[in-house]
């Protein structure tokens, strides 16, 4: 529940779970041990936008006990709300490859010059 899971019934095929939702099980399963870093790739895959906010929420209680998280993510919801982004480009694929921007939301925002820059800086002005 904690995850954003509690409606998962037991013995639920993992094949039906989307990958957003098969690695929230995964963190669920670690967040019983004592773990100091988490790497998250693209957690909000297949997710409702009511549960990106929950994720959210899970993440800044991770953060909040200590751990490190990373995520990596293209949801403009996620990046607004990371405490450091590490934009990698200039393109995608063999265009990128390359530390373009780092800093926090706000430093991107206001004078990221990279497409990821471009993406928040529409977002953050249409919420």
């Amino acid at each position: 529940d904690a995850v954003g899971l509690g409606y998962l019934g037991l013995g639920q095929p993992l094949t039906t779970l989307s990958g957003g939702e098969r690695q929230r099980l995964k963190l669920a399963i670690h967040m019983a041990k004592n773990g100091s870093t988490y790497i998250l790739d693209e957690p909000t895959t297949g997710l409702h936008l009511a549960d990106v906010d929950h994720l959210l929420a899970l993440l800044d209680r991770l953060v909040d006990d200590g751990n490190t998280v990373i995520v990596i993510e293209h949801h403009q919801a996620v990046m607004a709300h990371a405490d450091w982004i590490v934009d990698i480009g200039p393109g995608a694929g063999h265009e990128g490859g390359q530390v373009v921007f780092e800093g926090t939301p706000e430093a991107l925002v206001n004078t990221g010059k990279t497409l990821t820059a471009q993406h928040l800086r529409e977002y953050t002005t249409r919420t």
